[in-house]
């Protein structure tokens, strides 16, 4: 049987240093969508959902457009063009 591990606190951001690595994400990313590489209305999504005890972590971050970020959200997968 695995031992259970304990749960590690999460880091959450204030909003301006959260607003600070979005920018960094969106420049580590080039501006696109990691899906479709779309340059529009691009958002940054959490890869492990913040309501999963995901971090506000560049690690944890990826670009996507407007229209990818809602598949996830809404089908569990990602864009394809």
């Amino acid at each position: 049987m695995k031992p259970i591990r304990p749960k590690q606190p999460r880091l959450r951001l204030d909003a301006d240093a959260y607003q600070q690595l979005c920018r960094q994400v969106l420049n580590r990313d080039g501006w696109r969508c990691q899906a479709c590489g779309s340059m529009q209305q691009l958002q940054v999504h959490h890869e492990e959902f913040r309501s999963h005890s995901g971090d506000d972590s560049e690690e944890n971050l990826i670009t996507l457009c407007e229209r990818c970020h809602g598949l996830v959200h809404d089908k569990g997968n990602s864009c394809k063009n």
